[in-house]
């Protein structure tokens, strides 16, 4: 008898072929266990490639890590990932931008161990949480972090990291190339309106090359950058480097575990819509998957690992949802990360280009937490819901700083905590005191 296709295989899921192996008929889509030819599949596999590229790369040039080290975390962490989930949940795992405030502020006098640090930690207690969510199930999720609490923390985000794009954290950023930065920019607005299709969603990327292309022209590439790539070998292993532990690290850097949940459970939810499956049974391997591959990366010097929501795009224009792509792809990226070669090119991109990408990736960042709250329909009627976005995305966006002892909160952290707190506080005590600000609609404040 053969299995439908709308119903998942249970335990390891190997790939059957669809159909002829060659083509997919208007309205069908290629499951997870299922594959095209082999070399369609590679063709796909290079496109989810493609697509994670251009963001991943970008996370360590900001942050100062080893560039070929987190591709090569990146490639590995999806290979465990797709292991972890049963080979029934189609993902790539590529650096969040979640960790990149947080990581700088680690780093500041402390060196990349510190910070490593903190995002093993962080792996450790999303692969905790995942193994509570397979156990218990995922609504108290939900319930800890409804839409307005993941909408207000991903937005303050993005406001958070906006000066960085003008300064690039006092090393370059527009400020240092302004007409780089704004001919890249000018670039990637360009390319995402031009071109169509899959091409447009290449839109950073090119707007990074032309960027690239025009500092090179200008002779503005840093000199050390271009003798290392010249004597750069072309096989070798990445640099690694070792973690190190510090309580500042780790409150710095913590916070990003809500992020990260809400990353993982929108794209258990968004594979779910899109299969026409019930995927919540594999939401907790998710979150233990990602967990491990970022201590993975964390313990190597690699940048923490998310689910990319740039490659459901890959996905949703394919209609190849099969983990076989998946595969080609976190292979790609470990051979990538075995070249030198690669890795010092990257780290040729000049802040100026830098600083023109981060502009719009950042904006984009923020407004990512407005969609999560159109999308969910969040009521901001409800007192509660506004008080709860606007205290968090203020504290977060002007970086505030509260300091006890050694230790210091400010920006995402603290941002973080003003969303959990205001939301559930204020919501205890409507409850408490019988006053449901949710039912009472008054007028809008005016302006």
């Amino acid at each position: 008898m053969t299995q439908s296709p709308t119903e998942p295989r249970s335990g390891w899921s190997p790939w059957q072929l669809h159909g002829d192996g060659r083509s997919v008929r208007p309205g069908d889509v290629v499951h997870p266990e299922q594959r095209l030819s082999w070399p369609r599949t590679v063709g796909v596999g290079v496109q989810h490639v493609v697509a994670m590229f251009g963001a991943t790369f970008t996370v360590p040039l900001i942050t100062g890590f080893p560039p070929a080290t987190t591709l090569f975390f990146s490639g590995l962490g999806t290979l465990l990932f797709l292991l972890i989930t049963g080979n029934r949940l189609p993902s790539y795992l590529g650096s969040s931008f979640a960790f990149i405030a947080p990581v700088l502020a680690a780093k500041a006098g402390g060196g990349i161990g510190p910070a490593l640090g903190g995002i093993v930690v962080v792996g450790a207690v999303l692969a905790l949480v995942g193994v509570v969510v397979q156990l218990a199930g995922a609504r108290w999720i939900d319930a800890l972090m409804p839409p307005v609490v993941t909408g207000a923390i991903v937005a303050l985000i993005g406001l958070n990291l906006a000066p960085v794009a003008w300064d690039g954290g006092g090393s370059g950023g527009v400020k240092a190339q302004p007409l780089i930065a704004v001919v890249t920019l000018a670039a990637i607005l360009l390319a995402t309106v031009v071109f169509r299709g899959f091409l447009a969603r290449l839109s950073i990327l090119l707007g990074v090359v032309v960027g690239w292309v025009l500092a090179a022209l200008l002779g503005q590439l840093d000199p050390k950058a271009v003798t290392g790539l010249k004597e750069a070998a072309w096989v070798g292993l990445p640099q690694f480097h070792t973690p190190s532990f510090s309580v500042r690290a780790v409150v710095l850097v913590i916070p990003v575990i809500l992020v990260l949940i809400a990353e993982n459970a929108g794209h258990v939810k968004a594979v779910a819509a899109m299969t026409g499956r019930n995927l919540d049974r594999d939401m907790g391997r998710a979150f233990l998957g990602d967990g491990i591959a970022t201590v993975l990366a964390g313990s190597g010097g690699g940048s923490g690992t998310t689910t990319y929501a740039e490659n459901i795009g890959v996905m949703a224009a394919t209609r190849v949802y099969s983990t076989a792509a998946y595969w080609v792809a976190g292979l790609a990226a470990v051979l990538l990360g075995l070249s030198p070669k690669f890795g010092a090119l990257i780290l040729t991109v000049p802040a100026g280009v830098l600083g023109g990408a981060t502009t719009a990736l950042y904006g984009l960042i923020a407004i990512l937490g407005a969609r999560i709250w159109i999308e969910n329909r969040v009521d901001f009627h409800d007192p509660v819901n506004l008080m709860a976005a606007a205290v968090a995305v203020i504290v977060g966006a002007a970086n505030y700083t509260l300091t006890a002892g050694d230790l210091s909160f400010s920006g995402i952290a603290l941002g973080t905590a003003a969303a959990l707190v205001v939301y559930h506080g204020m919501r205890l005590i409507a409850r408490l005191r019988n006053t449901t600000p949710a039912s009472r609609r008054g007028p809008e404040p005016e302006l």
